[in-house]
């Protein structure tokens, strides 16, 4: 059966408010721990929950939307021809959209002085590095395009080719899961711009000075994996030089 566009769009705004949900309230409930708890036990629940809440909600928007729930990884399918513009440009507003209620809910939760605190510690956010000294916006654009081309890569390895062997939920929730121990500390490891742009917009404040860096940083990463496997990885005949779509690509929104 085809799927429209409208129920692969309420597929990705479920997604990303789950996974920008979960995020939050996930750091918040970190914050609750006892006290003597390391901040590498913190991290590491931070991750798990990041990559199951991802992981489970791929899994169950795949077959409607192909599970997006990044406007970065949709750019990358778009670069690439994998997906129609008009279809994109959507799929990213709705991504945007899920991320903003996700931080409102909140806030409804929380109430607005409480709530906004709490989704503004949840926001990736610019940290620090060994020595104590804060991140620089560059080291964190860095850090973000690399963890990003990790998690955009294994999107395409393990759910867009057709060869694939249906792990893609499990294998991307992973993916989050070990780039947030990686870069968590450094960035918060967002690879996501509706992820940050919802608490941001809610939360307000300071974290807008270094904002850009969660566009740039995870656009970069993804574009450039992307390509990469598009013009490398990717299956093709080559006496024809026909293409097989993106499996998570819904028929009726590929070009």
């Amino acid at each position: 059966m085809q799927v429209r566009l409208g129920p692969a769009l309420a597929a990705e705004f479920i997604g990303s408010f789950a996974l920008t949900f979960v995020g939050i309230m996930a750091i918040f409930s970190a914050s609750l721990g006892p006290a003597e708890a390391s901040p590498a036990a913190k991290l590491l629940f931070i991750a798990l929950a990041h990559g199951l809440a991802l992981g489970v909600m791929i899994s169950a928007c795949m077959p409607t939307s192909g599970g997006h729930i990044n406007p970065a990884i949709t750019i990358g399918f778009l670069i690439t021809g994998k997906i129609k513009p008009a279809a994109a440009i959507a799929y990213i507003v709705i991504q945007l959209a899920g991320g903003i209620v996700a931080a409102l809910a909140v806030l409804a939760i929380f109430g607005p002085e409480a709530g906004r605190d709490i989704v503004a510690r949840g926001t990736p956010n610019l940290g620090q590095d060994l020595a104590g000294t804060p991140v620089r916006p560059v080291v964190a654009f860095l850090a973000e395009v690399i963890a990003t081309f990790f998690l955009a890569f294994a999107v395409w390895g393990t759910a867009a080719d057709p060869r694939a062997k249906n792990v893609g939920g499990f294998a991307i929730g992973l993916t989050v899961a070990f780039d947030i121990l990686a870069v968590g500390p450094l960035t918060g490891a967002s690879m996501n711009p509706q992820r940050s742009f919802g608490p941001t917009l809610v939360a307000s404040g300071a974290l807008w000075k270094n904002h850009w860096v969660y566009w740039a940083g995870p656009i970069a990463g993804a574009c450039l994996a992307s390509l990469i496997y598009h013009l490398v990885l990717w299956p093709r005949d080559r006496a024809t030089g026909t293409e097989p779509p993106a499996m998570d690509v819904p028929p009726t929104q590929r070009p």
